[in-house]
């Protein structure tokens, strides 16, 4: 089954295409990439990929949700 939301051809080598993406920036700049993916899906889906680009947009803020609450879990480790 064809997966639209995050295709093979972003998993299928020893890093994900979006771990590769964290580890190339800061966490406030990784953070900002998340939203404005999550921002130019939601922008869009009217005109281009209706459901699709929802469930993108979606998927971006599941990652922005995880990764934010990580940070907040490590900030609570130091204090």
């Amino acid at each position: 089954m064809t997966d639209n939301i995050n295709p093979s051809h972003y998993r299928d080598s020893e890093i994900e295409c979006i771990d590769a993406i964290k580890a190339s920036l800061s966490t406030e700049g990784f953070h900002g990439y998340l939203k404005g993916s999550v921002q130019k899906y939601l922008w869009r889906y009217t005109e281009k990929n209706g459901q699709e680009d929802l469930l993108k947009a979606q998927w971006f803020m599941d990652k922005l949700v995880t990764e934010g609450f990580d940070v907040i879990e490590q900030e609570k480790e130091i204090i």
